[in-house]
């Protein structure tokens, strides 16, 4: 294509000796599998460029991240508890919103919600599979070492006309996603030579733009950036005409919260030739999953990830930084870029912790053996600091919120 350049042939390459000096982040050698296909099928030298140790791990690297074991790297948003019965039960507390609904889920009106020992405490005395079905319907993101994902990874979810390309097209990207796994996809569409637009809440901005800026940076640079106010039909309105002019749309909403934006994202793949809506999910896009709530850590639990770890080492804990976020971001700029391909409008729904448990079923199949030693010195790593890997050069600015709100949605703009 002649606004991506076709990349030479690559000889398989060895993870960047700076991280073998580290414990190796177990799955990083499966993303870079899925990188090289990306590039392959894209003929992008800046994808060829990259390994999947280095997005998998550059955060973490950034960030001066720990290696915690039963608690998240981080700011340790994400605990690992025993249960009553026996279980592991995964929960993540990143807002005060999620802590007000903790009496809720221990049945327990007096409980200290800011007091991990006694959160602790009260997972200890109920049953996992309790815990979980009343965390999943309080909307809470929590996770079982012993569950397994009832989503497919991948699956398209409707389809729509065609578009006829030709090879000079270049892609409009709306990027309506936020944090980690959607900004991500966008970004590597965006290394291919998309254009890429990411659309922000004028009232509730991404909230890695504040926390991670050094990720958020990483992950959204060279992107065109627009602030809506979603509590008014005629910006509502603009974002929707943009969207119909678009080739991609990456979202991580659940169903109810994109109704409320007065978003149909059916209807949308129905009448837009060639739209490929890309919807992130923690657990489903479809069914009673797509009411789930699931980040990155406890999505990686309910993979089954933690568990291998206590299978490998005799000691449960979190596994990479988030590792769903990375692996599903991948999954989706490949899939996406496949739809779009092909011409064909579609609505392509991503579960992070399938995909997860997908990666490491294929990474047992592909080298059984260093995974399991890749598991043992991770767990052997507990207290030592992350992976250090090279911080990626930026390659563009990143606009401000609302930067390029004018040039896209002019009927909004202020005179």
């Amino acid at each position: 294509m002649k606004w991506a350049s076709s990349c030479a042939a690559r000889s398989r390459r060895s993870l960047p000796s700076k991280v073998q000096e580290t414990p190796s982040i177990p799955l990083a050698r499966w993303a870079d599998r899925q990188l090289r296909i990306l590039a392959k099928e894209t003929g992008s030298p800046r994808i060829a460029a990259l390994d999947g140790a280095t997005l998998l791990g550059e955060r973490g690297s950034a960030n001066g991240y720990i290696i915690n074991g039963k608690v998240s790297a981080g700011i340790g948003g994400s605990r690992l508890m025993p249960t009553r019965d026996g279980g592991w039960f995964a929960l993540t507390l990143l807002r005060p919103e999620d802590r007000e609904l903790l009496p809720a889920l221990f049945l327990d009106a007096e409980i200290d919600v800011n007091d991990n020992d006694a959160i602790a405490q009260a997972v200890a005395g109920h049953n996992c599979d309790d815990l979980m079905k009343r965390g999943r319907d309080l909307g809470l993101p929590v996770a079982s070492a012993d569950e397994t994902p009832q989503s497919d990874p991948v699956s398209v979810i409707s389809r729509g006309p065609h578009r006829q390309r030709n090879d000079t097209t270049r892609p409009l990207v709306i990027d309506m996603s936020a944090i980690w796994a959607g900004p991500l996809a966008g970004h590597l569409l965006w290394l291919t030579g998309a254009e890429v637009v990411k659309v922000e809440s004028l009232t509730r901005p991404d909230l890695i733009r504040r926390d991670d800026p050094a990720t958020f940076d990483l992950i959204n640079q060279g992107k065109a950036n627009i602030a809506v106010d979603f509590a008014s039909d005629a910006e509502k309105s603009g974002l929707i005409a943009l969207i119909r002019r678009a080739d991609f749309v990456i979202e991580s909403s659940r169903p109810r919260a994109l109704r409320h934006l007065g978003i149909d994202a059916e209807a949308l793949v129905r009448e837009t030739p060639g739209l490929v809506w890309l919807t992130v999910t923690g657990h489903g896009a479809t069914g009673e999953q797509a009411n789930w709530t699931g980040v990155g850590n406890d999505c990686g639990v309910a993979a089954g990830l933690s568990r291998a770890l206590a299978d490998a080492t005799g000691e449960i804990g979190y596994v990479g930084d988030a590792i769903s976020d990375p692996l599903t971001g991948i999954t989706a700029a490949l899939e996406g870029w496949r739809a779009f391909r092909s011409g064909e409008a579609r609505r392509i729904g991503f579960a992070m912790s399938a995909i997860t448990a997908r990666a490491l079923r294929e990474e047992r199949e592909h080298d059984p053996a260093l995974l399991e030693a890749e598991l043992r010195g991770w767990g052997a790593a507990v207290g030592k600091p992350f992976p250090k890997v090279p911080r990626r050069p930026m390659l563009a600015d990143v606009h401000p919120l609302g930067a390029d709100t004018a040039r896209y949605l002019p009927e909004i703009a202020p005179c």
